[in-house]
Parts: C-alpha cells; sequence; structure tokens
C-alpha cells in the first residue's frame, strides 16, 4: 500500500496540472474575449443602475446621495390614468407584429426556398434585406410622401378615382395596420433568413422520397417543412415574447410624428416614459419604469418556455 503511494502522487498532479493553450485555442479565446468584455461592460455593468429605481435621483448628489423612496416610481406608474391604455397598446401591438412577422418571414422563406434560380433568390433576399438598413428617421418620410393628408400619393389617388381623400394624421384606427405593414415591410428580409437557413438544411432525400410517393406541395408543406422548422420557431417565437413589453422606439414616434390624436392607438410604454422624462426628468420613474418591463419580459420567456416544454419536449429555449 505504502509502496503506491508515490506513483498515485505522480498521477494526480499530471492529471492537475496545467494544459498549455495551443495556438489554436488562444486564437478561439482572444476571439470571445472583446465580445465578452462588451456584454460584461454594456450588459452587466449598468445592472448597477438599477438601484435609481428605488431612489429620487439628483444629479448633484448622484445614485448614492440620492434619497431612497421605495416603490414610489413603480407607483407613478402604475397608479398613472394612462396605465391600462398604455399597456393594451404596447401588448396588443406587440402580439399583432410577432405573429404577422413571423407568418411573413416564413412565407418569404419558403418562397425563396421554393426557386429554382440561385442568381433569383439572391436578387429577392438583396431587396428584400435593404428596407432593414434604413433609419426609421427616413421610413418615417417615405411614410409621410404616401400619407400626407394635402399632397400624399394616397391621397392623390384617392381624389384621382372620385374617392374622398383620407387626414390619416388624424385616424387612429389605421394605424395598427400601417405599423404593422411597415414593420414587416422593414424586417422580413433579415427574418427570412434565419427561415431560409434552416430550409436548406433540411434533407434533399426526404422531398425526393415524397415526390416518388406521389406528395403534394401542402403535404410536403405540413410534413417536411413545418416539423423541420418548429424547433427554430419555438426559440424565435419565445425570444420576441421576452421583448413583448418593449417596442421599438423608433417607429412609434418618428412613423406616427408624435402626433398627439394618435396617442390612443399608437401611444406605448417607452414613448410615454420619453414623454415624461422631457416633461419632468424623472430618472427614478424612468429606470422603475425599464426594470418594470424587464421583470415582465423574463417572467414571459419562462412562462412560455414552461408551456413549450409541456407541448413538446423537444422544443424550447432551455
Amino acid at each position: 500500500m505504502t509502496n503506491n503511494l508515490p506513483l498515485e502522487k505522480k498521477r494526480i498532479s499530471i492529471i492537475t496540472k496545467r494544459k498549455k493553450l495551443t495556438g489554436d485555442e488562444l486564437q478561439l479565446y482572444s476571439l470571445c474575449a472583446i465580445p465578452m468584455l462588451l456584454v460584461f461592460v454594456f450588459n452587466y455593468l449598468p445592472m448597477g443602475g438599477i438601484i435609481i429605481a428605488f431612489k429620487n435621483y439628483k444629479f448633484d448628489k448622484g445614485i448614492f446621495g440620492s434619497e431612497w423612496v421605495g416603490f414610489r416610481n413603480m407607483e407613478f406608474f402604475l397608479k398613472s390614468n394612462e396605465f391600462a391604455k398604455l399597456v393594451r397598446n404596447t401588448l396588443g401591438l406587440n402580439a399583432l407584429f410577432i405573429i404577422v412577422g413571423i407568418v411573413a418571414a416564413m412565407a418569404v422563406a419558403i418562397l425563396l426556398f421554393r426557386l429554382k434560380s440561385r442568381l433569383s433568390t439572391k436578387i429577392f433576399q438583396t431587396t428584400l434585406i435593404t428596407p432593414n438598413f434604413l433609419s426609421w428617421v427616413i421610413v418615417s418620410y417615405m411614410a409621410y410622401a404616401l400619407l400626407n393628408p394635402s399632397y400624399g400619393v394616397l391621397n392623390s389617388i384617392l381624389k384621382f378615382v372620385g374617392l374622398q381623400g383620407i387626414d390619416w394624421y388624424n385616424t387612429p384606427g389605421a394605424w395598427p395596420f400601417i405599423l404593422t405593414l411597415a414593420g414587416v415591410w422593414k424586417c422580413v428580409g433579415m427574418d427570412s433568413v434565419i427561415y431560409y437557413a434552416a430550409l436548406m438544411g433540411i434533407d434533399s432525400t426526404l422531398f425526393e422520397a415524397a415526390d416518388i410517393d406521389g406528395a403534394s406541395n401542402w403535404q410536403k408543406f405540413c410534413n417536411i417543412i413545418i416539423p423541420s422548422l418548429t424547433p427554430l420557431l419555438s426559440i424565435l417565437t419565445i425570444m420576441k415574447i421576452g421583448g413583448i413589453f418593449y417596442s421599438d422606439f423608433g417607429m412609434f414616434y418618428q412613423l406616427t410624428r408624435d402626433v398627439g390624436s394618435l396617442y390612443n392607438a399608437t401611444d406605448v410604454v417607452d414613448t410615454y416614459v420619453f414623454r415624461t422624462m422631457r416633461v419632468i426628468g424623472n430618472m427614478g420613474m424612468g429606470s422603475a419604469i425599464g426594470l418594470l418591463q424587464s421583470i415582465v419580459g423574463i417572467t414571459l420567456v419562462l412562462t412560455t418556455n414552461w408551456v413549450s416544454k409541456k407541448i413538446d419536449s423537444e422544443i424550447g429555449l432551455f
């Protein structure tokens, strides 16, 4: 027994000895270093600012010197007369964007997948992706050129065919559809790329076997394409639902031109916070609302993931 002790110690020293990194491993670690640093600096360090949500923040006193107010900042928002309208608009419009956006992106991806010409696929993809690189400021001017009450393209067409023009910026009921159409037009190209990549990964022998069995395009869609996209679809849907209480500020502020008559249909949490901050400059309230949005987001992600795992244990984010 005692004779084997030196041998055992030698084995332990060999196992615990630090492994020297190879050149390839050093390159991989160096590539990961910058993204990890950026995530730490921009995603984790700012978490310390959550404390502002519970303080009456004063610039001259700083974060730690400002007075504690507990949940008073959150109460201001939760008890606001605008709270019900903001929640309705934020959740309702974002849910509409998610549903229409996913359906449109999948449809575009499937249509591109069915194209036989590689050149045509590249042309259509490039054309559809281009709007994603336009800012909402530019898109807002394009929309104004279409919707201008006096000289807009749409009203000019309506008057040309003998119909009365519509004052779009005083018609709140039309804007859920306008915002949805603008959002899909701007993002469908980039979103469809992910689904298109998943379709390209499907084993071609499945389609060949379906052709031999005489399957129709609809049968291929239901039995091959949809099951292949389901895992990706569930992950992307869960991630989008996590941000359902957030809004694209540029879309809601720039596209609607911050017209007060549209607030009933287009005012969301982010635009309300911006206006409140601009008027009263309450940093604590803005932080409190951001914290509430984060809490709702993580709750929805966990709930949606749990439901998806109950439906099918093979799908889900984690």
